[in-house]
């Protein structure tokens, strides 16, 4: 049944529809389980704070759908956090799909000569690299994503793409049949367009 973006009280979810649209795809936004169910490829797309997040979803049983789902599903942002097993933003229980944590930007960890002067949250381009995945299909390595964020999930078995702002983190994570990126691909240009793609068409 096509492509579905998961709604809820923390998506940002009109961007992503205006990115489908220039690579001449469309999506429902639902949050209907029947509909979620039977939908090709779902999106998961999010901005915001993690422990409201997941209220929101743990009320409409949309946390146990959403690890229920067979098909293929994008999280982005907040969104692949949630997917993660724990997020440190107001001690947040998550999805537990990822087997990472998701943590803090504040200089721990933070590589030599590097984070004593960290922006947080991390604002702006920069560049994804070690890229394993159909994901990432056409994608040269080092390519610049947009990112906005004040934390990360740590690496992990489950990682398939890294970024370094202090420390080197999981910038693109996968597990079976779920996805996850930590940049905005429907405001990373033609990398996330190519990205989209890859994700409707090739995973």
């Amino acid at each position: 049944m096509g492509l579905a973006i998961v709604k809820y009280n923390a998506g940002n979810i009109q961007s992503v529809l205006y990115a489908l649209e220039r690579i001449g795809r469309q999506a429902v936004v639902t949050d209907d389980p029947a509909v979620l169910r039977s939908a090709d490829k779902v999106i998961f797309p999010g901005v915001g704070e993690a422990s409201t997040a997941m209220e929101y979803l743990r009320a409409r049983g949309l946390d146990e759908l959403i690890v229920g789902l067979k098909q293929p599903v994008l999280g982005i942002c907040l969104g692949m956090q949630l997917m993660c097993s724990y997020s440190e933003e107001n001690d947040t229980s998550c999805l537990g799909i990822f087997e990472t944590s998701v943590r803090k930007f504040d200089g721990r960890g933070a590589e030599v000569g590097v984070g004593a002067g960290l922006k947080v949250p991390q604002i702006g381009w920069n560049n994804v690299f070690d890229l394993r995945s159909k994901l990432f299909d056409g994608v040269p390595e080092n390519s610049y994503c947009y990112f906005v964020h004040g934390y990360y999930a740590a690496l992990s078995e489950d990682t398939i793409g890294k970024t370094k702002y202090g420390l080197t983190y999981s910038s693109a994570l996968h597990k079976g049949n779920f996805y996850g990126v930590q940049f905005h691909p429907e405001k990373s240009a033609q990398v996330g367009e190519r990205i989209l793609q890859n994700f409707i068409d090739g995973v």
